[in-house]
């Protein structure tokens, strides 16, 4: 069975950290997905930045979204979400454990992020 390819989209600014934690675990050998690493920062030189997004989005079967404090804000993942929806790739969002952030619009659901939770979602 193939791994399902995922993009990972979450606050750069204050995230990076649990985006490397779901590429740690991406790698765990009875893993059913993975994670290229894609990231990208919207105010980087890049002019096309969406555009390369948006082709990053479309290759992936799944747009996960790593809920941090200030995901629901980040403007680079409102636009991802919107790319997601607009390519109709599936999305939903995790949020780490004992915690309570505010979920991004439009975003899909939110689930507790669980080595078992992924498992399931992502089999």
């Amino acid at each position: 069975m193939s791994k399902k390819r995922v993009f990972c989209s979450f606050d750069y600014d204050n995230d990076k950290n649990l985006k490397d934690l779901l590429i740690g675990q991406s790698k765990n050998s009875d893993s059913p997905f993975e994670v290229s690493d894609w990231s990208m920062k919207e105010a980087a030189p890049e002019p096309s930045w969406e555009e390369e997004a948006e082709k990053r989005i479309k290759r992936s079967d799944v747009v996960i979204i790593v809920l941090g404090s200030k995901t629901h804000s980040a403007p680079g993942v409102k636009k991802e979400v919107k790319m997601a929806r607009d390519n109709s790739v599936s999305i939903f969002q995790i949020k780490p454990q004992n915690t309570n952030p505010t979920s991004v619009t439009n975003g899909g659901s939110v689930c507790n992020w669980t080595w078992e939770n992924l498992k399931n979602l992502l089999g």
